[in-house]
């Protein structure tokens, strides 16, 4: 999962960093409006954690623009995040199209379980169980299991494996696969990816999942069922 965080206050944000990626969550974070607009343009995400008082403006003024796009993007689920907790804020921002509105301070466990309804929402989550070969991918807890046995498999392969499940069949370029797996500040070395893959590799093998990733050279990787 990989979730924008439009928020100018750096310890908040380096908090929620921390607090979501041990939920296997990718947490991309902007301080401003502008740079919240690039990214949406660049990247698809699950969801967008959104302050409404940021340096350059109110957060509701993106997600006008937000809502404006094409529907890849305009779907995408937006919890507001703000000190402005009073009941015609809050009116405000769902009127806005806000999918849900918390109030600051929050317990990230909140805010995890508000997620999580969000994206259960019909349209957001296509599939709850993606299954290929003998391997089964919750996608609601991000689970994988081999005919009911779980596969204990650390964040970054788990990311790996579920952008390529999702795409199974057909070929996932390097950069997608490396924009699914690691945040805007993640410093990413030229081998990282091929790491996770050829252990993903060994563990789904010893799992005997009935699956395999096979590799394009130069162009990224595929993953389909065992004949």
């Amino acid at each position: 999962m990989r979730i924008l965080l439009v928020e100018d206050e750096p310890e908040m944000a380096s908090a929620l960093g921390t607090a979501l990626n041990r939920h296997d969550i990718v947490l991309d974070h902007v301080p401003t409006l502008a740079q919240a607009e690039e990214a949406l343009a660049d990247r698809v995400h699950d969801a967008v954690l959104l302050d409404r008082q940021l340096p350059d403006g109110d957060g509701l003024s993106l997600l006008a623009q937000l809502r404006a796009r094409t529907a890849e993007v305009r779907n995408t689920p937006v919890i507001l995040l703000t000190a402005r907790g009073e009941v015609a804020d809050r009116v405000a921002g769902l009127d806005a199209g806000a999918d849900d509105y918390l109030a600051k301070p929050f317990a990230v466990e909140e805010l995890l379980a508000r997620l999580r309804a969000v994206l259960r929402r019909p349209g957001n989550v296509p599939n709850r169980v993606v299954r290929l070969g003998r391997l089964a991918f919750d996608c609601e807890h991000r689970e994988a299991s081999v005919e009911g046995a779980g596969l204990d498999l650390p964040r970054r392969e788990l990311l790996v494996l579920e952008t390529l499940l999702r795409r199974a069949g057909r070929t996932v370029m390097r950069a997608a696969l490396e924009e699914a797996v690691y945040g805007f500040d993640d410093e990413v070395q030229s081998n990282a990816l091929d790491a996770h893959i050829s252990r993903l590799r060994r563990k789904l093998g010893e799992a005997g999942a009935g699956i395999e990733i096979h590799g394009i050279r130069g162009v990224g990787y595929l993953l389909r069922a065992l004949a």
